[in-house]
């Protein structure tokens, strides 16, 4: 006989939310919570949680067999969801739409954590306004090896940048290993232009901490903290504040003041801790819709960029090629060595009530430089980040020589994601290993991509 299945009822504002499984297990490597433990950490934390993600569409990363195991992503709402519960429609650069939850209380929020939810992924727009976004996004996301001081250094560079700017900042610990700062922004610029915004702030940080700050999308080109832009592209979420981690202590994403990040670490806030820190200082977010900016300047900033011949960035690999964008190719793979092709087209600008006026005069080529091809080989792919991290130490072990001449920013470490399926895939950038000791190219260990097959039959069918 099935097992019975078990549940918890919840009255939150005055309305019923039914937590099923609440003894499941979701944390148990270091501290030991229960699927109610999550929800009831939540509940604890609404007052700011709630504030993070109220009134936008919400895509849904589902834990449901607890944080120790891979998430599936939901972009539709559920079709047994509460009559309470309301929705919007979302549209994604492929065409498609989708009906995703909005939360807007402490009901909505238990309802979609007792869906596994252990993050909460917010759109960067409104549901008065699905196109023009009220949030620009900075992610500041190091590469492995990289330390906690130089992303906190990072941090500074973008908080005087963005005051110059005439913007203001909000910080917070991402929960992992970077730091996210948030700016509220008027609801005047397509996601178009707030990307061009994000990548003018990327480029002129890297400018300023050229050590230590990179605005790079190819991984295998990358060094120090890297500026990810891109999260500021139509259909990109990022975790919100109060949002809890798949990590071992139940990390949590905790909003700063400024006057915090110099000396902050990130293992001080976690499921335990976070509902006395925001009982006692409150939620350090608490006034940022009164602080909504104008990205005049940054767009100036990127006009600037442009005029010198610095044209667009890589987009999003599932994007449409866009206009002015490079060969959307990575340097490993490049079949020559060539300098950017930004195309010196023109571009409309946004006006300064965010319309557009007439095109700038085309941008300046950039001067041709060699780009050179990266020697990169796959050494894992598998659904299963700890089994592609045990063949990445498999890898280091047969090749000790090579090992030994890797730097940090060598071992690639990509999240993969398909429509629906998630897997890890572990490259080398055999750059620094000498050409006697570099080890060829073999059948990665373990080699489980949960897209071969698909690929494969695409490529027959063609």
């Amino acid at each position: 006989m099935a097992k019975k299945e078990t549940a918890e009822i919840l009255t939150v504002d005055g309305r019923e939310v039914r937590v099923t499984n609440p003894d499941k297990p979701y944390f148990s490597r270091g501290v030991k919570l229960s699927k109610l433990d999550i929800v009831n950490y939540y509940l604890a934390v609404a007052d700011g949680a709630v504030a993070g993600i109220r009134d936008r569409p919400v895509m849904l990363k589902r834990f449901v067999n607890g944080a120790e195991k891979e998430p599936f992503y939901q972009k539709r709402a559920p079709d047994n969801r509460p009559e309470w519960l309301r929705t919007v429609t979302l549209s994604f650069p492929s065409g498609r739409t989708a009906d995703e939850v909005v939360v807007d209380d402490a009901a909505g929020l238990a309802w979609i954590v007792n869906l596994g939810c252990i993050e909460l992924h917010p759109h960067a727009v409104r549901t008065n306004d699905l196109d023009h976004p009220d949030e620009l996004r900075i992610d500041l996301d190091p590469v492995p090896g990289v330390e906690w001081g130089d992303v906190r250094r990072v941090a500074m560079e973008v908080k005087a940048l963005l005051e110059e700017m005439g913007l203001r900042g909000w910080p917070k610990t991402s929960g992992s290993r970077g730091m996210h700062v948030n700016v509220r922004i008027q609801q005047r610029w397509s996601f178009t232009e707030v990307r061009r915004a994000a990548l003018a702030l990327s480029r002129e940080i890297e400018r300023r901490a050229a050590g230590i700050a990179t605005s790079k999308w190819w991984k295998e080109e990358r060094h120090g903290v890297f500026l990810d832009y891109n999260q500021n592209a139509k259909d990109r979420t990022t975790c919100s504040a109060y949002s809890i981690r798949p990590l071992p202590d139940a990390r949590v994403s905790a909003p700063l003041s400024w006057d915090e990040v110099p000396d902050v670490e990130p293992e001080d806030f976690t499921v335990l801790t976070m509902p006395g820190r925001l009982e006692k200082i409150g939620d350090p977010n608490e006034r940022m819709d009164e602080a909504a900016g104008s990205l005049d300047a940054l767009l100036e900033l990127a006009a600037r960029d442009e005029a010198a011949g610095l044209g667009d960035a890589p987009w999003p690999p599932h994007f449409r090629k866009m206009e002015g964008e490079p060969a959307r190719v990575a340097p490993s793979r490049a079949k020559r060595t060539k300098g950017s092709r930004s195309a010196a087209k023109s571009e409309a600008t946004p006006s300064r009530s965010g319309g557009s006026t007439a095109k700038t005069p085309a941008r300046k080529k950039a001067a041709s430089r060699p780009r050179a091809k990266m020697p990169l080989i796959v050494v894992a792919n598998s659904p299963s980040k700890e089994k592609a991290l045990a063949g990445l130490e498999r890898w280091k072990k047969k090749h000790p020589q090579a090992a030994e001449q890797l730097a940090p920013e060598d071992i690639l470490v990509d999240s993969m994601r398909g429509r629906s399926s998630t897997w890890t895939r572990i490259r080398i950038n055999l750059r620094n290993v000498s050409e006697k000791t570099r080890p060829v190219q073999e059948t990665p260990d373990p080699d489980d991509d949960p897209t071969r097959a698909w690929r494969e039959a695409r490529g027959k069918s063609r």
